[in-house]
């Protein structure tokens, strides 16, 4: 009698089968399953000496497969092509089974399939799976969502896959329904803020000190002994350094400099504004994004006046690169901290009763913007849970508040040489409305009050009031 797989895996493009070997790697029996048998036989033919795999051509082969509870990890695209693998799964399972989504769905949409799979008696867990296809491989960070008692079976499993840093998996529940799909989002929109800063790094360095990419690349490389030290900066200075075979011209010159995206960071954006959380620095990476695909605009404007980018010289040039690696932490420290604060809001707003601090712990190992600091932000939310903002943790504050000279430094360097730093330049406005006594959201208020009646509140009593702004002694009334 063959043995009764563990868990399974159905859908085998890259993450899927790197993700089923993981799985048959760590001494579990894996279930194989493809729209395509082709896919099937071919992983057992290349890997089958990896682990123990159970190959099955169909719905019925491949759920007969598998030991109670079954636990089947979907790994297709997302959107339509999820709901009909689920569609033709779950008439074949039974109460208590287990459909785990590992593939970047949008978290309203899983909260809808949890819903109805509830009703169904299934467990639906979506899971945010980071790390691409070598961490599907060796070790992910996985946040899966989903009920507690879908956790107990297929906890375990992902926990023995999962990166470990210091000894402790990059995985743990992180909460019902869509919370651990959500997680994931915000770790992408986090990992665009995160790479346009580096990018925005890059192009200081090269506009104001004229410093080739391989000369780039070590000032990274130097970075990466310090504070910064994270998975990004280090491949930063990997792709700086590469030479094209081709032409002999450094890699990122014959790179069209037109970035893409898949969709999750214009959803944290959306996700933001829905929730009424300033994530600028995000949208501001997700906005950069979009401009540089608008080849078309930008070539009808290449001729716009602009200064002169003259290369800094003397003592500006020798501290340049110092000032900017301190505008770099700040600014990622902004960058962090409003994801941080978008997950506490969607956590109180679907009451997910997310633990940061675990977030931040899980982030640490496996994941895309895996960094040294990611442990100091899980020690300050582990020590204050309920810290509003990573600027007013010790550590943090101190560093910010250290860095802002040369922070303000860089920015103006930039203006001034009319080098675009939109990163840079948002994550600094936002510190400085933060801590702002005042805002000119008083004369905002006023405008909408004046044009549509729209009320304002006071600061020296209590009530909603409106300005008769048409009438002669413009008199003031409670709303």
């Amino acid at each position: 009698m063959t043995k009764k797989a563990s868990i399974g895996v159905t859908g085998l493009a890259v993450m899927g089968r790197n993700l089923a070997r993981n799985l048959a790697r760590h001494g579990h029996t894996v279930a194989l399953h493809n729209r395509s048998g082709e896919r099937t036989r071919e992983l057992v033919e290349r890997f089958g000496s990896e682990g123990e795999f159970v190959p099955a051509y169909s719905a019925q082969e491949f759920v007969d497969a598998l030991e109670r509870p079954r636990q089947i990890v979907i790994m297709v695209k997302a959107g339509a092509p999820t709901d009909a693998v689920i569609e033709e799964f779950a008439p074949l399972l039974e109460r208590g089974d287990v459909i785990v989504d590992a593939g970047n769905a949008h978290f309203a949409d899983t909260r809808r399939r949890e819903a109805a799979l509830r009703e169904r008696g299934l467990h639906f867990v979506g899971t945010g799976v980071s790390g691409g296809e070598e961490g599907a491989l060796h070790g992910p960070s996985i946040m899966p969502g989903g009920s507690a008692e879908s956790y107990a079976s297929l906890g375990p499993l992902l926990e023995d896959i999962a990166a470990k840093v210091d000894g402790t998996p990059c995985c743990a529940h992180i909460g019902p329904d869509g919370a651990g799909h959500f997680v994931k989002m915000v770790h992408n929109g986090i990992e665009y803020a995160d790479m346009q800063l580096i990018a925005e790094s890059f192009d200081l360095l090269r506009g104001a000190l004229g410093l080739e990419p391989a000369q780039i690349a070590d000032v990274f490389r130097t970075w990466n002994t310090g504070r910064l030290d994270s998975y990004l900066i280090e491949i930063t200075a990997e792709v700086l350094a590469h030479t094209d075979a081709a032409t002999g011209k450094p890699f990122v010159d014959v790179v069209a400099d037109a970035a893409e995206q898949k969709g999750t960071g214009r959803w944290t954006v959306q996700i933001g504004l829905d929730l009424g959380i300033p994530i600028s620095g995000i949208a501001e990476a997700t906005f950069a994004r979009s401009l540089s695909g608008h080849t078309g605009l930008r070539a009808a404007t290449r001729g716009l006046a602009g200064p002169e980018r003259t290369p800094l010289t003397g003592a500006a040039a020798e501290r340049f690169a110092d000032d900017v690696e301190q505008a770099l932490y700040a600014s990622k420290v902004v960058a962090y901290a409003q994801g941080f604060n978008q997950i506490q809001a969607g956590s109180a707003e679907y009451d997910w009763n997310i633990d940061l601090g675990a977030v931040a712990s899980l982030w640490r190992g496996g994941c895309i913007i895996r960094a040294k600091f990611l442990d100091d932000i899980r020690a300050a939310y582990e020590a204050e849970p309920a810290l509003p903002t990573l600027l007013t943790s010790g550590d943090f504050r101190k560093a910010v508040e250290d860095a802002q000279d040369a922070w303000r430094s860089v920015v103006s360097t930039a203006v001034r040489l009319g080098i675009p730093t939109p990163g840079f330049s948002t994550a600094l406005a936002y510190y400085d409305a933060l801590r702002a006594d005042r805002l000119p959201a008083a004369l905002v208020q006023g405008q909408r009050d004046y044009f549509g009646a729209h009320t304002y509140r006071r600061v020296d009593r209590e009530g909603v009031f409106h300005t008769e702004w048409a009438t002669e002694a413009r008199a003031e009334r409670p709303a």
